[in-house]
Order: C-alpha cells, then sequence, then structure tokens
C-alpha cells in the first residue's frame, strides 16, 4: 500500500480493522474475546500514527449485534430477543450497513485513528 501512487492529498490506502462492542462492554465469560478486541482498538491510533508518514489511514469498525454466519445458526427466537435488545433501529445490523459505513470511511480522509461503534445504541449487559 506504501508504494500505491497518492492522490493530491498524499494520500495512499485505507486499512479498515474490525473489533467489537464486546472491547468496550465485555459480557461475562468473554474476558479473552474482549481483550482481543480491545488490543485493536488499542491499537488503532498508535498504527494510524506510525502510517500517517506514508499516506496511510487506519480506523476500526466495533460492530454490536450483526447479522452474520455465527447468528444465523441461532434460533430464529433467540435472533429476533437479540435485535430487540439494540435500542434503534431494534434489529441485528445487515452486513450492507457495515460495507456502507466502510465506503463513508473511505471516502472522508479526515477519518483517522477513529474507533466508530456501528451498533444501534446498543450496550451490552455484564
Amino acid at each position: 500500500m506504501s508504494q500505491n501512487k497518492p492522490d493530491a492529498d498524499g494520500h495512499r490506502g485505507l486499512v479498515v480493522n474490525t473489533a467489537s462492542v464486546a472491547a468496550f462492554e465485555g459480557q461475562v465469560g468473554q474476558a479473552a474475546y474482549s481483550a482481543s478486541k480491545g488490543g485493536i482498538v488499542g491499537m488503532t491510533l498508535p498504527i494510524a500514527r506510525d502510517l500517517a508518514p506514508l499516506g496511510i489511514r487506519v480506523v476500526t469498525i466495533a460492530p454490536g449485534l450483526f447479522s452474520s454466519p455465527l447468528l444465523a445458526g441461532l434460533p430464529e427466537r433467540v435472533r429476533n430477543f437479540l435485535g430487540q435488545q439494540v435500542p434503534f433501529p431494534s434489529r441485528l445490523g445487515h452486513p450492507s450497513e457495515y460495507a456502507h459505513l466502510v465506503q463513508a470511511l473511505a471516502e472522508n480522509p479526515m477519518v483517522n485513528g477513529e474507533v466508530v461503534r456501528l451498533d444501534g445504541a446498543l450496550r451490552m449487559q455484564p
């Protein structure tokens, strides 16, 4: 990526990492998972600063409850219950909404070194 031809502002690329809201609200029994996602959150700003001289931005998305292959294996009543825990919209997130955020981040060159929650205002319970 550092070898990409820079645009007029010197941008050469964007790294988008995925963490989880568990980085902020780890649940009982999820210490290792929460710690691993917290590590991604914690490295976002330092790596953005390290790569800034090369014209590469780094951002992290911390999704909440999303419709995914993992959740697809759960019974429908459980998926519906989980979706109802999201304040608004009260449903599981769609993969297209994640993709839409990636596009918005790619299009806005001032977003760098940030962690963006994509969770419908969900705050996980213990």
